[in-house]
């Protein structure tokens, strides 16, 4: 069999193997968060994955001439570019990755975004657990759909926070990409913020945030998994709002815990802040997100204070 122009190029020129690409991109894509831009001549992301093969200034540079039959035309394409591309396609047909077409009717935004799929064969490159997915926050396209219904959905005029009909939950497929769409959609639209302290924190792979989704209703007393009933909140302040130590009034008011003035000298410092202290402040609120219809139900809070706050 005649091997290609194309073909002859790649071995001339000793560039990576297809498939090699494809494992790099899929790395590329977990260690972004789970997307990156379309290629194009300045992305970074073009000269990242080829520092990862210590390609040379002719290996990035040398450019593939083809002729375009429409237009009988020349068109040159950098030979890496074509590379990238042709592996990004590949992954894409076998469903491991989602075209920037694809990706932009959901994001608006010209991305290769990973799908389940292509998020497991990430772990799996990484000889990462499955269940790493439960606490990682790289976006897939699969949970991205479930972020940007719970996100765009208008508040019903007689909400419930409770779900009544739960059962005995079963970890299914289904509910644990409900679970991880909830998580996701909560800490995006509080702009990966705590709501109580304000503090935004990455770690340094850039795609483990210190915020947590915390739920104002709990699962064991049917809460529900939408915006509603969710609050952005780290570690510490997650662990005090689930325990009681502090609550919010029907204007997201904060409220300590009486107990908390209680507790003995020493606890809630860290040297010689006490974390503690912002929450006996008389004028401070919860920070809300910039779209109203994405506010904490106030029935949730109610329920909150009435039954975890230890008045």
């Amino acid at each position: 069999m005649k091997e290609s122009y194309e073909g002859k190029m790649l071995q001339n020129y000793d560039m990576p193997t297809r498939y090699q690409v494809e494992e790099n991109l899929l790395l590329a894509l977990f260690n972004h968060g789970g997307v990156i831009k379309e290629f194009s001549k300045n992305e970074e992301i073009v000269n990242e994955i080829a520092d990862n093969f210590n390609l040379n200034e002719k290996q990035r540079t040398v450019v593939l001439e083809r002729i375009y039959k429409k237009e009988d035309r020349i068109v040159r394409t950098p030979l890496w570019h074509r590379l990238l591309y042709r592996a990004g396609n590949s992954l894409a047909t076998t469903k491991f990755v989602t075209r920037p077409t694809e990706t932009l009717k959901l994001t608006n935004k010209t991305e290769w975004m990973l799908t389940e799929r292509g998020y497991d064969k990430a772990l799996e490159l990484q000889n990462m657990s499955p269940d790493c997915k439960e606490t990682l926050p790289i976006k897939s396209f699969e949970v991205q759909k479930i972020v940007k219904k719970i996100s765009e959905r208008q508040k019903p005029r007689s909400y419930n926070p409770f779900d009544k009909t739960k059962k005995v939950e079963i970890f299914t497929k289904k509910s644990r990409l409900r679970k991880r769409g909830f998580r996701q959609a909560v800490i995006e639209i509080y702009g990966y913020r705590c709501c109580v302290c304000g503090l935004k924190l990455c770690a340094p792979d850039k795609i483990q945030w210190e915020v947590q989704a915390a739920h104002i209703i709990p699962h064991s007393y049917f809460g529900k998994d939408d915006v509603w009933n969710g609050l952005s909140l780290c570690r510490l302040h997650h662990w005090a709002f689930d325990v009681g130590l502090f609550s919010f009034n029907e204007k997201f008011k904060l409220i300590s815990s009486l107990n908390s003035k209680a507790l003995k000298n020493d606890h809630g410092m860290i040297f010689d802040f006490c974390f503690l202290d912002h929450l006996k402040e008389s004028n401070c609120f919860l920070m809300l997100p910039k779209t109203k219809n994405h506010r904490p139900d106030v029935t949730a809070i109610n329920w909150h204070r009435k039954n975890v706050f230890s008045k």
